[in-house]
């Protein structure tokens, strides 16, 4: 199984284009994005950070995982970026 962390994804915007726009937290087999968090609550911004990486990417699947919870399955988001 292939994992790649702090995955570079570049941004083109216009005619400009930065090689490092994002970084993915964690890239499974190069189909599932993993977001990882350590806060209070999760709020739409990290979904749509997520989101956002899926699109880019042309990723169908994503993890939003937040640690900051008293049991780990609490803080876990399946992410889905148009149809399995």
């Amino acid at each position: 199984m292939s994992v790649a962390k702090q995955k570079p994804m570049p941004l083109i915007f216009e005619e400009v284009k930065l090689e490092v726009g994002y970084r993915i937290d964690l890239l499974v087999e190069n189909k599932v994005v993993i977001e990882i968090k350590s806060v209070e609550v999760l709020n739409n911004v990290h979904l749509a950070q997520t989101l956002t990486y899926m699109r880019l990417g042309g990723f169908k699947l994503g993890l939003l995982i937040n640690f900051n919870v008293s049991l780990l399955k609490h803080g876990i988001k399946r992410v889905i970026n148009g149809e399995l």
